[in-house]
């Protein structure tokens, strides 16, 4: 009896010590992270910002400037433009509202836009009786851009011109054409946002950024800087200047980029923590919504990316990992097998296309250092 009382005490204490063993944190040289986030600064990134986020292992790093001209130091805590990163707010909230009834995926656009919005497109040539939620989801609704206008280039915007909705719209069929047949193909879209922008406010009876906040619960899930900025800017000193061929968009008017496409302001923890929480399905009442968010669309041809429900499937050094960017230099990923969210901030999106350089060299270290 003493034999068999013993043996059982030492399985316990083992399974305790392993429990403890898998608690612990990753050996990983905090230096060394630090090191590659001071590497990307140059003259043409003057600031960067990361932040890690796990169950184990939690870490923020940060190098530059947050105004390269009067040479003020970046702080971890800092706001930015998030630009597209915005669309996975807007789409995980559009997949609330689902999940509570409100709506339904396959639902005709038009059950929730203006008539005016809906009389612009059909003049278009869209048929938008047959897009549906779905299609603006997934870019696949055949719309073209509407940024594809005179008005996103630089000197325009130093103007610091007052966009709405409405003109948006019609610059959409004003400058482009559609792009192909609805569900044809995937093509990147603002303008579909904008749309799913709409329909979150018409739904709800709530500007946009509230909306987000209070259906994702984004306080509740401890993102206390996330928010829409200011119609006319934030210039509180806390949000950084973001660079785009060494212009500093800092005085850009945010409505260029703000009913659905784009418009928050974040922080890289508060983005990283998004992400864990979305992917580790904390956001979401049912675990089938989030399956929704990220199933596969089906094409007979090969994709330029494989888009979801805003938000993307790549590949980090081999790991099967899902993200979304930002244009002004944002990036947030997710590994699952990894259960590591990774956001970062570039002051200056990085010059080569795809994925940030960073969030390979971030990921690689992890692998050579987590067993």
């Amino acid at each position: 009896m003493k034999q068999i009382k013993r043996t059982c005490y030492f399985l316990i204490l083992s399974g305790i010590f392993f429990l403890a063993a898998c608690k612990e944190k990753p050996k990983v040289d905090t230096n060394q992270l630090q090191q590659i986030v001071e590497s990307e600064i140059s003259e043409n990134n003057p600031g960067m910002l990361v932040s890690i986020t796990s169950p184990n292992f939690n870490w923020t790093g940060f190098a530059g400037y947050s105004d390269k001209n009067k040479k003020e130091s970046i702080s971890i805590d800092q706001t930015f433009r998030i630009a597209s990163v915005t669309k996975t707010f807007v789409a995980a909230t559009i997949l609330r509202l689902w999940e509570d009834g409100k709506l339904n995926l396959d639902d005709p656009i038009c059950k929730y836009i203006a008539k005016a919005h809906c009389d612009t497109l059909r003049k278009g040539g869209y048929d938008v009786d047959a897009i549906l939620i779905r299609h603006l989801l997934t870019h696949t609704s055949g719309m073209a851009e509407h940024t594809n206008s005179y008005k996103y280039d630089p000197e325009y915007l130093k103007t610091r011109h007052k966009w709405t909705r409405t003109e948006q719209i019609n610059d959409l069929i004003k400058y482009a054409k559609p792009v192909g047949k609805v569900g044809e193909k995937f093509s990147y879209s603002d303008t579909g946002y904008l749309l799913l922008g709409e329909t979150i406010e018409k739904i709800t009876g709530q500007d946009m950024g509230t909306a987000i906040e209070e259906q994702l619960q984004l306080k509740k899930l401890g993102l206390n800087n996330t928010h829409m900025e200011d119609y006319d800017g934030d210039f509180s000193g806390n949000r950084i200047h973001q660079y785009h061929d060494q212009v500093d968009t800092y005085y850009f008017h945010p409505s260029l980029d703000y009913f659905g496409g784009g418009g928050l302001l974040s922080t890289v923890s508060d983005l990283s923590l998004f992400f864990q929480c979305l992917l580790e399905n904390k956001v979401f009442q049912k675990a089938s919504t989030l399956q929704q968010m990220l199933q596969t669309i089906p094409f007979q041809e090969s994709q330029s990316m494989d888009y979801r429900m805003g938000i993307w499937r790549i590949e980090l050094n081999g790991q099967e990992a899902y993200t979304h960017s930002g244009f002004w230099g944002t990036q947030v990923a997710y590994v699952p097998k990894m259960k590591m969210a990774i956001a970062i901030n570039y002051s200056q999106h990085w010059p080569s296309r795809g994925t940030a350089p960073i969030l390979k060299k971030l990921v690689s270290v992890f692998q050579a250092n987590v067993k």
